[in-house]
Order: C-alpha cells, then structure tokens, then sequence
C-alpha cells in the first residue's frame, strides 16, 4: 500500500446477546432509577444508531418455548424470567472488528444492574457444518 492511502474498513456483523439476572435485577429500582435507566438505554442505542453502527435490535419478552430432542419432541414453556441466563434481548451491529464491537457492548447500560452481554461475530456460513464437511474456511467463505 502506498504511504498516505487509507485503508478501507469493511464493516463486520456481530451480535450483541443481553443475559440478564431476570426482573429481580430491576426491582430494587424507584420509579425515576427506572426512567433514567430507560434513558440511558434509549441514549446509547440513538448513538450507536447515529454513527451506523449497530442495525437493528429489540428486547425480548419475558416468555416464549423452549424445543430440544431429536426431532423437536420436547416443547416446554420456558424460558423464565426468574432463570439468570435468559436472553433479554439483542442488538445487531456492523462495526469494524471484535474489538469495536467488545468497546460497544462495555457501554451498555444494563452492566451495572448484572445484565451480562455476549458479544459474537454472525457467520455467514455454519462452522459447524464447514467442519464436519471438511471445508477449508476460504471455500467455506465462497459458499456463503
């Protein structure tokens, strides 16, 4: 590259996951503690909106079903909100590398109440899938 040029960033996409410690994390919080945090929350989502970088995202509600077996067989209600590992919700980002998308998720708003969140890259392929099919990452990366 020839001195003075600007390398060109390709945004990446990544997922933030929001586990939280249920709404027993929130209920120690007076009525203003709760509008401030709403704030807060709204105030990094509109900055993140603002300078591109995060796509998308929503809480989620507090119940759904849970399916697992072979063949889906077990449907139960769940997860609870009272569990500590719920995912509460998500953003979807586009930022430059792990390391922007780790800064962002370190100003989320939740952290001090105990909410913990996972930051992961979106793949365009499965990983799994590549690996038991014994496709080399490039290959993998042309079938996407």
């Amino acid at each position: 590259m020839t001195a003075g040029m600007a390398t060109e960033i390709h945004p990446a996409p990544f997922l933030l996951l929001f586990r939280n410690g249920g709404i027993e994390a929130h209920r120690h919080l007076t009525r203003d503690e709760r509008a401030q945090l709403a704030r807060r929350w709204n105030d990094w989502y509109e900055g993140l909106a603002a300078r591109g970088k995060v796509q998308h995202g929503q809480p989620l509600e507090l119940h759904g079903r849970v399916v697992s077996g072979p063949r889906g067989e077990k449907v139960t209600d769940g997860p609870y909100a009272e569990a500590k590992e719920v995912v509460a919700g998500y953003l979807y980002l586009s930022v430059a590398d792990l390391d922007e998308a780790t800064e962002i998720a370190r100003g989320c708003p939740g952290l001090p109440l105990g909410l913990t969140v996972e930051v992961r890259p979106v793949a365009a392929v499965s990983p799994v899938l590549n690996e038991v099919c014994g496709r080399p990452p490039a290959a993998a990366e042309r079938a996407g």
